[in-house]
């Protein structure tokens, strides 16, 4: 009772004292004017999703409370997914409350569906040489969601444009375009404002500060799983390293990093247009492999289920061309799983259950029993672990028979049938 009271005394003013430190921090940092005024470069990247949507929009309030002369938003995304946050992201760029300007780049950059109606919908625009825009239906991939479009924005409809021949500013890089941008006047909320970026110092002029803001470290951990290839790698090697820790008996620092990679997989599918039977079709693959392994390394079941595994794979996602899976960047994640399949499951699985003073040659005279038929190849138990080994075809090995190791030849065990009673 003494302990609880003392807890309640110390601990719970020590966690309101640093709660109240925490807001006066960051209210004392979030609105701050800006000592000189200067220019927020705001670079997203990767499918728009809600997160990423959301930052651009409060950078942009920020950057006016903090009386920052210009907003850039740099962006190079292959679709938006989410319809809501976009929309309130499009009603702030036709009354930004201060010059705000896009650039699609650094070159070879796109701009995709809802991606470049944001692009299109900006007073002051511009794109780098070698990059491309259009693809603007669907607006939000996937979705329902209906979001109206521009007559310039609908112009494009599936079409994919050039850079040249889009018919916007020309920008090779994001320096070259704050400069050209001095002198600019742009409409806001408080009426027309004439942009300087460029200020002078001893020696000539040179651009007001430049600030580059990206989603925080929360955002972009979420976000590593915001393409196709990287959701279908998360979801199947999660699947994978928690085979390998089953199997391997004991959980342990790859659970972890298992239960990770599966969260990342969840949220990708929760974010991303996916198809539930490629969902299916992966686990059912990975289902395959683990009963493959699981029965000594079955060549037919390893090879339909690496198979189901790139077909799941590149159907995942339905993308309408802006953000489908491209099966080059999902072969690597299929290549990953059949490696721990195929070496790493097994190398670990033996090396978890022999010991440091034991190797092959100490498993000669041990007794074990056969997993399945031999032929004249199969695997074995023996003291708890599981090995490949072979035996004469008259043998007549089936699943359940006991043996005996008689030697050992490389990689494989050399085991005979117990024909007689066995010693103790």
């Amino acid at each position: 009772m003494v302990f609880r009271l003392l807890t309640c005394r110390v601990v719970r003013p020590t966690l309101l004292a640093a709660a109240l430190l925490s807001i006066v921090v960051a209210c004392s940092s979030a609105g701050e004017p800006a000592e000189e005024p200067g220019i927020d470069v705001i670079d997203v990247s990767g499918p728009l999703d809600a997160s990423a949507l959301e930052f651009m929009h409060t950078s942009i309030q920020r950057a006016a409370e903090t009386g920052q002369e210009l907003a850039v938003l740099q962006i190079n995304s292959r679709a938006v997914l989410d319809g809501a946050a976009l929309s309130e992201l499009l009603q702030t760029l036709e009354v930004p409350p201060l010059p705000v300007a896009v650039w699609v780049g650094p070159s070879p950059a796109v701009a995709f569906g809802g991606a470049a109606q944001l692009v299109l919908a900006a007073e002051h625009r511009a794109i780098s040489p070698g990059s491309e825009i259009g693809l603007t239906v669907p607006v939000v991939a996937g979705s329902e969601q209906v979001v109206p479009l521009t007559p310039e924005s609908e112009a494009m409809g599936h079409e994919v444009v050039s850079a040249e021949d889009s018919g916007l500013d020309l920008q090779p890089s994001i320096r070259q375009y704050l400069q050209d941008l001095n002198g600019q006047i742009f409409a806001t909320a408080g009426g027309q404002v004439t942009v300087e970026t460029i200020e002078p110092f001893e020696d000539g002029v040179t651009l007001k500060p430049v600030t580059f803001g990206q989603p925080g470290l929360g955002v972009r951990f979420f976000r590593l799983a915001a393409t196709a290839e990287a959701a279908f790698f998360f979801l199947v090697v999660g699947l994978t390293i928690a085979s390998f820790e089953f199997f391997a008996i004991g959980p342990g620092v790859a659970a972890g990093v298992a239960g990770l990679s599966l969260m990342l997989g969840s949220w990708g599918m929760v974010n991303l247009p996916v198809r539930p039977w490629a969902v299916g079709l992966a686990v059912l693959g990975w289902a395959l492999l683990t009963a493959a392994y699981q029965k000594g390394g079955v060549l037919a079941l390893t090879v339909l289920g690496a198979a189901m595994l790139q077909v799941a794979g590149t159907s995942l996602v339905e993308g309408l061309g802006q953000i489908d899976a491209r099966w080059y960047l999902v072969l690597p994640s299929v290549l990953a799983v059949l490696f721990f399949f195929l070496l790493a499951m097994p190398t670990v699985q033996r090396a978890r259950f022999s010991t440091g003073t034991i190797g092959r040659e100490g498993l000669i005279g041990e007794h074990g029993f056969a997993i399945e038929k031999f032929d004249p190849d199969g695997m074995v138990e023996v003291r708890g672990a599981r090995w490949r080994a072979t035996a004469h075809r008259e043998a007549g090995l089936s699943a359940g028979s006991e043996i005996l190791v008689a030697g050992v030849d490389g990689m494989f065990l050399e085991v005979e049938p117990v024909t007689g009673p066995r010693e103790n």
